[in-house]
């Protein structure tokens, strides 16, 4: 087992399930928490998984409530919502080595850019989630399904980086701890073929009311969703020259097809009055598509219903 430290930042649905794995399997893990910081302190974590259920106790879990207290650690995790993004200066200050690196787990197209404006770009991992895990409760986790992660160095052309010589360790730390960590060479590829998924999915779950399998089920909504993915998969070739195939679309809806009922984070954040991540997952690709000249009218009619929703 490799000697890296892990500081979690945001210990939601997403962070409490990967930052618990990886104290479960031994690894030197602490975890920034808000709102449930006493509750976990005092009690620890649960999770219950379709994997196995585990409870960490209080004193299995490193909890801190003020993130000037976290130690500096080898890879600070960022695990929150974009939409808290101005939270990073602070919550980065002090929680890294000035060896050690940041691994954004965050949606959207470029959610790197803001870690790497205050670490330097050499010092940055991305890593796509895909991932159905809610928070049912303070310091509890729901993890339905899946759970792997696509994961690569923000900036590939370095090789000698501090980014790149730490990714195979942490590979390997998340593998380890039960994490399906598969390696991308092109992170800003994998990010539009996240979108794929997350523009229809995300975006419908609001615009309707509906939850993956109700969307699903309805012949009219699921040729809309195909119709969104298409979107995405021409907006990636007219911004980027990225090539999406055929096949990986019918495969996220194969996907999503057999997944477990599942409520979006998009949905869920609406439904408890949060902020959406409207601009990462959808208005960044929608500003760029149109920047590019390329045509996307399902993509703009959903931003414009999110836009409505938030304003409601």
């Amino acid at each position: 087992m490799s000697k890296n430290t892990y500081a979690i930042l945001g210990t939601g649905a997403l962070g409490g399930y990967y930052g618990g794995l990886l104290a479960k399997a031994g690894f030197d893990t602490h975890f920034l928490l808000r709102s449930d910081y006493e509750h976990v302190r005092d009690h620890g974590m649960t999770v219950e998984s379709i994997r196995g259920d585990f409870t960490l106790s209080a004193d299995q879990v490193q909890a801190y409530g003020d993130p000037a207290d976290l130690p500096a650690c080898d890879v600070a995790v960022v695990c929150l919502k974009t939409t808290q993004n101005e939270q990073l200066p602070e919550l980065l200050a002090n929680c890294v080595k000035p060896d050690g690196v940041v691994l954004v787990l965050q949606n959207g197209l470029h959610p790197e850019t803001d870690a790497a404006a205050l670490v330097g770009e050499d010092r940055v991992l991305g890593g796509l989630c895909f991932l159905c895990s809610n928070k049912i409760g303070p310091g509890h986790i729901q993890h339905l399904d899946y759970g792997h992660i696509h994961m690569g160095v923000y900036q590939p052309e370095a090789a000698n980086s501090l980014a790149a010589r730490h990714f195979p360790g942490v590979v390997e730390d998340f593998n380890a701890a039960g994490i399906e960590t598969i390696n991308v060479d092109d992170l800003r590829l994998s990010r539009w073929k996240k979108l794929v998924w997350n523009i229809p999915y995300n975006g419908l779950s609001v615009v309707l009311n509906q939850t993956t399998d109700v969307m699903m089920a309805d012949p009219g909504t699921r040729r809309r969703i195909e119709a969104l993915m298409h979107e995405v998969q021409a907006a990636a070739l007219a911004v980027d020259g990225k090539v999406i195939e055929d096949a990986f679309i019918q495969k996220m809806l194969d996907y999503t097809a057999k997944m477990e009922p599942y409520k979006t984070s998009m949905m869920l954040d609406y439904e408890a009055g949060r902020a959406m991540e409207i601009e990462a997952i959808v208005g960044d690709p929608c500003q760029a598509a149109k920047a590019a000249g390329q045509a996307i009218p399902h993509i703009e009619e959903v931003y414009s219903g999110l836009r409505k929703a938030a304003n409601d």
